[in-house]
């Protein structure tokens, strides 16, 4: 399903050790490593990936299409795609997602809600593979 689309590719990156006060706007991809204490927002024109890795911590909102986060973020997040937690995310915040990929380990507290789907089709849930 998800699979098939060609993904955007991340032209961006916030480096480990860098930390940035205030909202930060985006298109494509974006990697994240460092701080941000802000919002994050994807351009709603192109498709877009923000890879969140295990070093990242984000205290603010998350709006894009497909989202991966193995690190912290505290703040909603809203994947109108695709949203991918890894084994190390912690989420403090409310989650809206279309399709929801949830790795052992990942933690959230606050509420889960499917993104308003197309007729009565139900909320995509991925189960990784033992092993996985």
């Amino acid at each position: 399903m998800f699979g098939q689309q060609k993904q955007p590719p991340i032209k961006s990156l916030i480096a480990s050790g860098t930390v940035i006060n205030g909202d930060v706007a985006f298109a494509d991809g974006l990697r994240v490593d460092g701080h941000i204490l802000g919002n994050l927002t994807a351009s709603k024109d192109t498709p877009s990936l923000l890879v969140i890795s295990e070093t990242a911590i984000i205290v603010g909102a998350i709006y894009a299409d497909h989202v991966i986060i193995n690190g912290a973020v505290k703040g909603p997040i809203v994947a109108a795609q695709l949203l991918e937690l890894q084994p190390k995310a912690k989420i403090e915040g409310d989650v809206s997602y279309k399709a929801l990929e949830m790795h052992q380990g990942a933690v959230i507290s606050g509420q889960l809600r499917p993104l308003a789907m197309q007729g009565d089709e139900p909320p995509v849930l991925i189960l990784p593979a033992n092993g996985a």
